[in-house]
């Protein structure tokens, strides 16, 4: 077996279990606390005369907190698929090459389940 396909130290995945629950938990909380807001705001403008400016300034506030909570989403369906890996073996492994994934980018950012090669070349081509 080559050294890139050596499995990573138990030890080290577990630490990465931990902390991915953990992260998938706050995801979870702050998508929850920001569509609560989102609904009382709607509540509270829903039965007061309105300007448009206040419209206008609500509409971009909701659009900017509708962007961070698709981020949210999307990072909290990452965290998923980085337990998924962990459960089936393969956490530390691309999924798109199954070239190992450095332990320092595990470090950084627990539910990577790319190589950052493949990440900027995915960004790139959209």
């Amino acid at each position: 077996m080559s050294s890139d396909r050596q499995k990573l130290d138990a030890a080290f995945v577990e630490a990465k279990r931990r902390e991915l629950m953990s992260l998938r938990e706050t995801l979870r909380k702050s998508a929850d606390t920001t569509e609560l807001e989102e609904d009382t705001v709607k509540d509270a403008a829903a039965g007061q005369s309105r300007e448009y400016e206040d419209d206008a300034q609500e509409l971009d506030t909701l659009e900017t907190e509708g962007i961070l909570v698709n981020r949210s989403v999307e990072r909290l369906a990452r965290v998923d698929r980085a337990l998924a890996k962990i459960d089936a073996g393969t956490y530390g492994f691309s999924d798109v090459s199954g070239e190992r994934i450095p332990e320092e980018r595990l470090n950084a950012m627990p539910e990577a389940v790319t190589t950052l090669r493949e990440q900027e070349d995915s960004e790139h081509t959209g």
